[in-house]
């Protein structure tokens, strides 16, 4: 592989949220995204990685692909990657680690397989090997045959490099930002969010209408790569897509620490300006004035925070809530209770299928807009 050359690139996602990613990644103007297991791959080169670190909001990282060959045994998965032209890729002064996996192959330690790579390029480029390394070469040997990945991202994409303040059960941003999307959210709508936490949800959804980079405030790991131009990187970086919303972002919660937070982290993002956040609790809320739009919310669970018992009154309370006073508004929740889920009398549409979440299996349910005789409806016993 030349530093010129086109590759598979990879960017990986929570397993049952691939197409959504997909189409994000499409609307991003990236050529031929394709569907796989665990997130989609693109074909490019350096610039196109740059690209999906700064600008796909719901990749977990971005892996480039270096190569692919079969592997039978140690010594052939050695001498193939001594072959490699180690010098176009890695830098002989940047500490580097590689994690290695295995499944239906001859060679099936992983501990192994990882130790002949790295001696491989210690002897080849000279580069130093260190366990805490920020560059990491990913080796798959499946099938025996062995892909070498170079993780482009670093820290996982969720950390945006402007949000510090967290509650207790946070949902991370990448996933925030596919809900948002699998809701038909496209910028152009207020957003509210009554149990808010941290203000996750408010502030993808406010970025995302400012259109706001997600990797703007970040360093990624391919800046210490051989192929990384700082200058072209900076005029990449520097490129002004933001816009002024024409929606406005509300985000509410009965714990004052978690509206200090939210309004904190808006700061950080620069998107106090289209973002309110405000103590009260549930009962308390009314719909803002102006177009209906999208509430979206991420309520607790009750698996690790709360009862369950007295959580059915809160989303109960949550049912009412929407069908009494938001006539017009399209409402998404997140949750690993359909019975919770379906204790708020909500007019779900029908779902797909949960998605792992913190060691849960969570799921989004969403409506369609709410129209005012859904006020008659009672809570549905219903269990799914």
């Amino acid at each position: 592989m030349t530093k010129q050359a086109d590759f598979e690139i990879f960017l990986a996602t929570t397993p049952g949220l691939e197409s959504v990613l997909c189409s994000e990644v499409r609307l991003k103007g990236f050529k031929k995204p394709t569907v796989v297991p665990g997130g989609v791959t693109i074909k490019g080169g350096w610039p196109e990685v740059w690209r999906a670190n700064l600008w796909v909001r719901g990749a977990s990282r971005v892996l480039a692909r270096l190569v692919s060959f079969p592997a039978l045994h140690l010594s052939q998965l050695e001498r193939r990657t001594r072959q490699m032209a180690w010098a176009e890729i890695l830098r002989a002064d940047v500490p580097f680690r590689v994690e290695a996996s295995c499944s239906g192959s001859r060679i099936y330690h992983a501990g192994a397989a990882a130790e002949r790579i790295t001696n491989a390029i210690e002897k080849t480029l000279g580069a130093p090997h260190s366990p805490d390394a920020d560059i990491v070469l990913k080796a798959r040997i499946e099938q025996n045959i062995c892909t070498i990945s170079i993780d482009t991202s670093g820290e996982l994409l969720h950390k945006r490099g402007h949000k510090e303040a967290v509650n207790r059960a946070p949902l991370r941003e990448t996933m925030a930002s596919l809900f948002l999307l699998q809701c038909g959210y496209t910028g152009n709508e207020p957003v509210l969010d009554p149990m808010c936490g941290s203000g996750t949800f408010v502030i993808e959804a406010a970025e995302i209408a400012a259109r706001l980079n997600p990797g703007r405030t970040r360093h990624f790991a391919f800046e210490h790569l051989v192929s990384f131009n700082s200058e072209a990187w900076e005029q990449m970086r520097a490129v002004k897509s933001s816009r002024t919303p024409n929606a406005h972002f509300y985000g509410s919660d009965r714990d004052a620490g978690a509206i200090a937070m939210s309004r904190a982290n808006a700061e950080r993002a620069d998107v106090a300006t289209c973002t309110t956040f405000t103590q009260q609790t549930i009962s308390e809320l009314t719909p803002p004035a102006g177009p209906a739009g999208l509430v979206i919310t991420n309520p607790p669970y009750g698996t690790r925070l709360g009862d369950k018992t007295q959580l059915a009154a809160l989303y109960r309370a949550f049912g009412q809530t929407m069908r009494d006073r938001f006539s017009g508004w399209r409402v998404g929740m997140v949750t690993s209770e359909p019975t919770l889920a379906y204790a708020t009398g909500l007019p779900f549409l029908p779902h797909t299928a949960p998605v792992p979440h913190g060691g849960l299996r969570i799921t989004l349910y969403q409506t369609a807009p709410l129209s005012p005789e859904e006020r008659q409806l009672k809570p549905s016993s219903r269990r799914f």
